[in-house]
């Protein structure tokens, strides 16, 4: 397991694909479900390089669908491993659909996979530490910083309201929501 820091060159990784009506949902979208499986597919590349053992997904963040993405447009997944913990990273993904006929470029989003590296007995293992050689490098470990940080403070703050919220006493907090309560 080598120990020396890894750049966030080492790992960065593009994939792109020509979105095919098999792809396309009844409205003829590309499905946001096939967008996640690239998305995961780059984030393993990226941190399995990183790491230099298999790594599995534990978490996405921020899965926002900016613009949809048509059939016959091109596909960019662009990949870097943006944080690294003892045995987890962060890699961030941006996507980037283009129109092959018009060379329209659009930004259809952002994304954020935590994933664990592990080793042959299938337990987390240690990655090496990220070499940020960059001003943007730094800035996005520090980003993904104060997301652990926030997504943390809001675990916890939402873990305490749904310990405290009691069906009863916050029944009247459904009036005028677009909800039937049939019991």
């Amino acid at each position: 397991m080598p120990t020396s820091p890894r750049s966030v060159r080492h790992s960065q990784t593009t994939l792109t694909e020509l979105m095919i009506p098999a792809y396309a949902n009844f409205g003829g979208k590309i499905h946001g479900g096939t967008l996640l499986s690239l998305m995961d597919k780059v984030a393993y590349a990226c941190a399995a390089k990183h790491a230099g053992e298999y790594c599995v997904t534990v978490s996405v963040d921020g899965v926002n669908f900016r613009q949809p993405v048509e059939v016959g447009e091109l596909v960019s997944l662009m990949g870097s491993v943006n944080y690294v913990g003892r045995t987890s990273l962060v890699v961030g993904i941006k996507v980037i659909a283009e129109n092959v006929k018009t060379g329209v470029v659009k930004h259809t989003n952002t994304s954020y996979f935590t994933m664990v590296a592990k080793n042959e007995a299938g337990e987390p293992t240690e990655v090496p530490p990220l070499l940020l050689e960059t001003p943007d490098d730094a800035r996005r470990f520090l980003e993904a910083m104060k997301r652990k940080e926030l997504r943390a403070a809001y675990s916890e703050h939402f873990d305490n309201a749904r310990t405290a919220m009691l069906l009863q006493e916050n029944m009247a907090a459904l009036a005028g929501e677009r909800c039937v309560v049939g019991f």
